[in-house]
């Protein structure tokens, strides 16, 4: 076992018992040898206190981000604050001497934000960990590897089903479905936002509508993506030499060839446990720290997957006209869903 590492957890509203769930980073810091939980702040008293609570007196608690970083010097920061706070509490805990950070998803509010943020992490040599959990998914781990392997060929498009917004959970359609083409860089975006002139005025879908897109990537890759069709992310997959359609969010697969068999299902191994991407996500950040490297959600990806969603609106506003990347305006923001924090 290798030294261990103290963490402070920014934001944990979504931390406050021992059962591993999603967004529920403090168990999988607790669980990895490495790392021991040192340090929370939160804006809520009430939740500071069921945080230690729950985790124990050891754990000192701030209504200070600043006064964290200062006080406890933690060389790893779990970031789950608003996507509004993200960039300041980056730049501030880069500057500070943090070695590592995971990030809960959305990035940032704004492609200004991300770009600062990324800017941190990318001139310091600080490794990221955006929580865009499917990259550490044994199941689209071994379906991305198929792909690299040739089960359709050339890959030539991707349709992506069931979108549900275009920044605060479309980032996990993007990034799943560059990580199945191979993380080809996206070069244009073009697209439409959701009318939602029927829906009632308060309906939390204004912040963050849905919305069709086709994305171009290099290499004359296409990623096609819609609302409809599924709850959960599903995926067909069209190459020059056959098709794979992915459903249930990786839970089934089947293979079409070029022949006049017939489909075969494919058996894709399952990640298990309440949360298995957590303790991935953290001995993956844990490693990066060590070795000075990179994680399998950094800077790159993060960027890439980010940029998509604000591209789609900017293209909306020119109705529906191609936007190259980088954008232009890096200045349209979209306000994060009130999730606490705030």
């Amino acid at each position: 076992m290798g030294q261990t590492r103290r963490v402070a957890i920014a934001g944990c509203h979504r931390m406050l018992d021992r059962k591993p769930a999603n967004h529920n980073f403090a168990t999988a810091f607790d669980a990895v040898p490495e790392t021991e939980i040192a340090a929370v702040f939160d804006l809520g008293a009430e939740t500071r206190q069921e945080f230690t609570d729950c985790w124990g007196d050891r754990v000192a608690a701030y209504d200070s981000f600043e006064s964290m970083l200062k006080q406890e010097k933690p060389e790893i920061l779990c970031l789950a604050t608003s996507q509004k706070m993200h960039a300041d509490q980056i730049q501030q805990a880069v500057e500070s001497g943090v070695r590592g950070i995971l990030c809960d998803k959305p990035l940032a509010t704004s492609l200004s934000e991300a770009d600062r943020l990324l800017d941190a992490c990318r001139t310091s040599g600080v490794p990221l960990a955006l929580g865009l959990d499917r990259r550490w998914l044994v199941s689209y781990r071994r379906l991305a590897a198929l792909l690299r392997e040739g089960i359709v060929g050339r890959l030539q498009s991707l349709i992506i089903y069931g979108i549900p917004n275009l920044i605060n959970h479309g980032c996990h359609w993007y990034d799943v479905a560059l990580h199945l083409a191979g993380d080809l860089e996206p070069q244009w975006v073009s697209g439409f936002v959701e009318d939602l002139s029927a829906e009632p005025p308060d309906s939390r879908r204004h912040l963050d509508p849905t919305g069709r897109c086709i994305v171009g990537l290099e290499e004359g890759v296409h990623l096609y993506f819609t609302p409809g069709g599924s709850k959960r992310p599903s995926f067909d997959v069209i190459g020059e030499q056959g098709r794979l359609t992915i459903m249930d969010d990786g839970l089934q697969a089947w293979q079409w060839q070029e022949t006049d068999a017939p489909p075969q299902p494919l058996a894709i191994p399952q990640p298990e446990g309440d949360f298995p991407s957590g303790v991935a996500i953290v001995n993956d950040l844990v490693d990066a720290v060590a070795s000075g490297g990179r994680t399998a959600c950094d800077v790159e990806e993060a960027r890439r997957a980010t940029e998509i969603g604000f591209a789609v609106h900017l293209s909306h506003a020119r109705q529906g006209a191609r936007v190259d990347l980088p954008a232009a305006d890096r200045e349209l923001s979209i306000p994060s869903f009130p999730w606490g924090n705030e």
